[in-house]
Order: structure tokens, then C-alpha cells, then sequence
């Protein structure tokens, strides 16, 4: 089995503090593509709109022109249930974030037909969303359901409201957000189902083929060997339960 060895300078959040170490990154035994084939992985790109059109059918006139910038009523039954979404925003030099964010059914609010707001629940104290917004101010959301193998998405410029009356609107069940996310419906669409019908991600038959994915303590321990994901989990869980209890 082949390995790289990297140099990976950190700085570890939970009661660490900055380090540098080597890590052997096992590669895969058997890797798809031989390394004298990985140039050509690079060297052949999609450079234009038409080159990428050749490759694809026309959408379907629905598709084409399913995109709306008010909220609807059975839009807005969907988003009064969500309990998940994934928030992704780019920075000014054009990097790009996406992070979960999670309650409640309902606790992405929406104000009116134009615009919702997601409460900040707090998370790792990066602030990597906030900050791009601050730069850059967009962000796109697909919200998702349970059990529902659509999704809807909403795109549109952005900002950080510290409005009192806007945080104090939110659901009981929570306590009021320091800050919320407000996010204009410039583009809203709902998304088919094919992603989830493929991954099956919602059938639970499918969970145990996939029950030796590592968690987050076992990721932990390859990129911060100086501790046990035994170690890292037990720290783990008493953090969530902190900050959880804070909601």
C-alpha cells in the first residue's frame, strides 16, 4: 500500500492549543485511476458554456422555467416543517463554505414572500458563513424534510440581523439567537427527487452498509494523533451536551 506523508499545521478547538505533526495518510490499495492517468484528470476540462451544453440534453420546459422569487404557500408549509438545511456562501476572493444547519421543524422562519430568516444556534465559533456574508453578501439554502425526497432551494442576496423583534419571533422551543440570518428569495425553486432516490439516504435499509463510516472522533484521531478517538469522542459528547443545553 502506498503512502504520502504531509505536513498539517492545526490548531485544535477543544481545550488544545496550536500544533504541527505528520500524518500518514494511507492511500487506497487499489486506486481507480493509475498515477501516470492523473495529468489527463486535470488536463481535460470543460472550458465553456457550449462545450458543457454538448454534453446535455435540453432541460424539460418545467425545469427551464420553475424558478420564483416569492415564496408560495406550499413553499412556505415546507420550510414551517424543515428541521435541516445546508447553508453556502463564497467570500470575497471567491472561496466557497457550506455548513448544516439544524432544528426544530420550523425554525427557519419566514418573514414575509420574499424573504426567510435562520436563527444562528451556535456552532464552533468560526464564523466562517458570517464572515463571508459580511464579504460577500449571498448565500444559497436547500432546505430539506425527513422522509421527503424533494428539496427546496432559495438563493438571494443576504445579511445579519441583530433586530430585536426578528429574534424574539423565533420558536419557543429554542432560546433567542444572538443573530439571524436573513436571506432574500431572488431565486426559489424546488428540486427533484433523483439525488435522494439514488442514495437512498432516507431508507433506513440503507444505514447499515454504511455503519463503519468514521465519525467525527475517528477523523480526529487521524488528523490529531496525539489523542485516542475514545479520547475525542468522550469530549466530543460532553461539548454537544453543553452546547445543546445552552439552546
Amino acid at each position: 500500500m502506498e503512502a504520502a506523508e504531509v505536513i498539517v499545521a492545526s490548531r485544535r478547538s477543544v481545550q488544545l492549543g496550536p500544533i504541527v505533526h505528520r500524518t500518514r495518510l494511507a492511500l487506497h490499495p487499489e486506486p481507480r485511476l493509475k498515477p501516470s492517468h492523473l495529468a489527463t484528470v486535470f488536463e481535460m476540462r470543460i472550458t465553456s458554456k457550449d462545450q458543457l451544453r454538448e454534453l446535455y440534453r435540453q432541460p424539460s420546459p418545467r425545469a427551464a422555467e420553475k424558478t420564483r422569487d416569492r415564496i408560495d404557500e406550499a413553499t412556505a408549509r415546507f420550510i414551517s416543517l424543515c428541521p435541516l438545511a445546508i447553508l453556502s456562501t463564497a467570500g470575497a476572493d471567491g472561496t466557497v463554505d457550506a455548513s448544516p444547519r439544524g432544528g426544530p421543524a420550523g425554525f427557519i422562519k419566514v418573514i414575509d414572500e420574499r424573504h426567510v430568516a435562520v436563527p444562528d444556534l451556535g456552532g464552533n465559533n468560526r464564523l466562517d458563513s458570517f464572515q463571508n456574508i459580511i464579504a460577500n453578501p449571498h448565500a444559497g439554502l436547500l432546505l430539506m424534510v425527513p422522509g421527503k425526497e424533494e428539496t427546496v432551494r432559495i438563493n438571494g442576496p443576504a445579511h445579519l440581523s441583530i433586530d430585536s423583534d426578528l429574534l424574539a419571533s423565533f420558536t419557543a422551543d429554542l432560546r433567542p439567537p444572538k443573530m439571524a440570518l436573513v436571506v432574500e428569495t431572488q431565486e426559489l425553486f424546488a428540486h427533484c427527487a433523483k439525488a435522494f432516490r439514488r442514495s437512498g439516504v432516507w431508507k433506513p435499509a440503507s444505514w447499515a452498509l454504511l455503519k463503519t463510516a468514521p465519525d467525527l472522533a475517528e477523523i480526529y484521531e487521524c488528523q490529531f494523533p496525539s489523542t485516542t478517538a475514545e479520547e475525542m469522542r468522550a469530549t466530543l459528547e460532553q461539548v454537544y451536551a453543553d452546547d445543546l443545553a445552552r439552546d
